[in-house]
């Protein structure tokens, strides 16, 4: 990349429907932040634009348990998490909000204009009405019994229980949710987007921005499935009443598909901030110039929105208009965080908001262990107890103590003025080189996207500052040689100066705070990314006062949160037990769980006779291959003895079909069948996993036989 290249960062949208939580902050968000302050380090020129997804049917929903309009559930949510990223220390130049005349205007454009030029498909299909409400429902305004697992509150668009997808008529006795009443079948029109039409010229674009910035393979096979699968049609126009309007005969109650008026909520966005900073025809700069490399930042189950939708509604722009948009050089999408080991779930009140996050600790304390455990290539787990180690026993046992013991000693030996440096012997000129070689190492992991790496590189060199400064025991030749006391201290305080600009993008807050204890002009997170390589504190500095930087988690605070997980557990137990009374003969033994903090999970105690209720049964594999749209899903063919069954298992990340052909493996035999993506699976394949997440397969001696009990 040149130091002169243009860069427009767009952050996923977040729905204006709940609170972003912690898996939200790794997925997407933190991640665009660090990218977007190391190229502001670097001086390029750079735009960050987020906003609010305001439109949708869960909005509507929400409305009406609740009693009131739409506006007042997007304008709590858009507030409470504008200033959740603002604690974040989220850089945003703007954060603006699909609901806005403005966006209604930018998305009606492109919708009209694919109109008019016959783009958009007009189809003619059944859809449930409600005759009592005079409504045509959305698929999420229908619920009734699933017709896999017999869940009686699934949605017309999936079953929360088992995962299948499904059409509001392929429900059991469905019930509208506006009026309860059942529905009934009618004809209705909808415009389609010609998605299929613009495949081979999707996979085109893919191909050509993979080998021009080289995006990640999990990306890359998410696309590769869709392709796979065949594009199709998709549909533009939706019946509700809360949305962007459409302005054509018969289309008056209808509203344009959130799918695609939200992404062009970062056009609509820019444009806001165009006219924020009185330049209104900005927004074109980055937008309509090819000199842009533009950079989508999402989490994986957007990718199909960035990677595949988007680019092709742009396309479909660019054919018909002179003002030709930039489609996006690369859409680095991270997987997904969970919490303690499960999947954050508001439902179940699993997990925690940012916002609540925030009030309780420090914000540099959780975008340092964010940091450590992105999911970048796979999906990672926030551990209370994992979170308090790094903050304490890295953030502030390695850059804390280094920064404070530094500033202490200039203070106590040389009254906070800087001294000179003497000759540099081999131990100074190796901390120095290492100082040169870390912008660039650093550098480079953060221009492609692997912000762990860059990170890791950056703590080295705060390790190595830490030993440079014990190996100098400068409190030794404070009294025997004075001069080389001062060399130590000069070049430590250079170090520090060095490592507020290099974490700056990691931990903002931290950094200032050592800019100022350096005392030094200006703010650490605007100078120079390769400045830091360079020795500028001049000799004859006047330092300010030495503070404690990072003020240590105790272990009853992190304890106290593991209570607070316990209780949540039992209110699930009891939450399951009385939504089912079939659950009821599995009640637990114990109405608390205990926590086990060294395995990181709940543990819930259960008898000899709960164990034997479970049917583990040897399998051997004779065929594997992947589950179309998904990474993590492979469909495996096993015999159990004389019997053959299918069993999908989320290992696809970790082996290779291949790999597990002829393989002998342990299979829960007695586990009702359930549908993952759409195929049925007759059992479980049983894996264990290390502290890395990484995930083995539970195999047995060659001598047995498959089919054989596992006792």
């Amino acid at each position: 990349m040149t130091r002169s290249q243009r860069i427009l960062v767009t952050a996923a949208l977040p729905y204006a429907n709940g609170a972003i939580h912690l898996g939200h902050l790794a997925g997407a968000y933190l991640p665009a932040d660090i990218y977007v302050r190391y190229q502001r380090l670097k001086k390029r020129e750079i735009l960050f634009v987020c906003g609010s997804d305001e439109h949708g049917v869960p909005i509507t929903i929400s409305a009406e348990k609740e009693n009131v309009p739409p506006q007042a559930i997007v304008d709590r949510y858009h507030s409470l998490n504008k200033t959740a990223f603002e604690k974040f220390g989220m850089s945003f130049d703007v954060y603006s909000r699909t609901s806005l005349p403005l966006h209604h205007e930018t998305a009606l454009e492109f919708f009209l204009d694919f109109h008019k030029r016959g783009i958009l498909k007009e189809k003619r299909e059944k859809q449930f009405y409600d005759a009592k409400a005079k409504k045509f429902l959305p698929d999420r305004y229908v619920e009734g019994v699933c017709p896999v697992c017999s869940n009686q509150e699934a949605r017309g668009d999936q079953c929360e229980n088992c995962g299948t997808y499904l059409e509001p008529t392929d429900l059991i006795n469905p019930k509208s949710k506006i009026s309860g009443e059942t529905p009934v079948v009618r004809e209705t029109s909808h415009l389609y987007f010609p998605l299929g039409d613009y495949q081979k010229r999707l996979e085109e674009y893919v191909r050509q921005r993979d080998a021009r910035d080289g995006w990640k393979q999990n990306v890359l096979n998410y696309c590769r499935s869709w392709f796979n699968d065949g594009l199709r049609d998709r549909a533009v126009t939706r019946d509700l009443d809360w949305g962007v309007k459409i302005p054509l005969p018969g289309y008056e109650n209808k509203v344009i598909y959130v799918w695609f008026d939200a992404v062009l909520g970062y056009v609509s966005a820019t444009k806001e901030w165009s006219q924020q900073t009185g330049k209104p025809d900005k927004w074109k700069h980055f937008w309509l110039d090819e000199k842009t490399k533009y950079v989508a930042f999402i989490g994986k189950d957007n990718v199909v929105f960035h990677c595949i939708v988007f680019p092709a509604m742009l396309m479909a722009w660019n054919d018909g208009n002179t003002n030709q948009y930039v489609l996006p050089e690369n859409v680095p999408a991270n997987e997904f965080l969970n919490f303690e080991g499960q999947k954050f779930s508001k439902s179940r009140e699993w997990g925690i908001d940012a916002a609540d996050f925030l009030s309780r600790y420090p914000a540099d304390s959780l975008r340092y262990y964010l940091s450590v455990a992105l999911p970048e290539y796979r999906d990672s787990d926030f551990y209370w107890k994992a979170f308090q180690a790094k903050y304490n026993n890295e953030l502030a046992d390695i850059l804390g103590n280094f920064v404070n013991r530094t500033l202490a000693f200039t203070e106590r030996t040389f009254g906070n003025v800087v001294p000179g440096c003497a000759a540099l012997t081999d131990l100074d000129k190796s901390i120095l080189e290492t100082l040169k070689k870390t912008p660039l190492l650093a550098g480079d992991h953060f221009e492609h996207y692997r912000f762990r790496e860059g990170l890791l590189e950056i703590m080295n060199l705060a390790r190595a500052a830490n030993k440079y400064f014990n190996d100098s025991e400068p409190w030794k030749t404070a009294k025997s040689d004075k001069e080389r006391c001062g060399t130590t201290i000069n070049i430590s305080l250079q170090l520090a100066r060095a490592l507020a600009i290099l974490m700056s993008p990691i931990v903002p807050f931290s950094c200032e705070k050592i800019w100022k204890m350096l005392n030094l002009q200006g703010k650490a997170g605007l100078q120079s990314w390769d400045s830091a390589k360079e020795l500028l504190i001049p000799d004859g500095h006047t330092v300010g006062q030495a503070e404690i930087l990072i003020t240590k988690i105790e272990d009853n605070v992190i304890e106290s949160e593991l209570r607070k997980l316990a209780v949540s557990q039992t209110r699930e137990v009891n939450h399951i037990e009385e939504s089912s009374p079939a659950n009821k003969n599995l009640r637990r033994q114990v109405d608390v769980p205990s926590y086990d903090s060294t395995r990181k999970e709940a543990r819930q105690m259960i008898t000899i006779d709960d164990f034997k209720k479970v049917d583990l049964r040897v399998a051997k594999v004779v065929e594997c291959e992947n589950v179309p749209k998904t990474e993590k899903l492979l469909k495996l063919q096993v015999e159990i003895g004389s019997e053959r069954r299918q069993i999908v298992a989320g290992i696809a990340q970790h082996y290779k079909p291949d790999e597990l052909v002829g393989k002998s493996v342990v299979v829960v035999f007695n586990l009702r069948p359930a549908k993952l993506m759409g195929h049925e699976s007759q059992g479980m394949l049983l894996a264990a996993s290390d502290s890395d997440d990484k995930l083995v397969y539970v195999t047995t001696s060659s001598e047995i036989a498959s089919g054989s009990a596992v006792k």
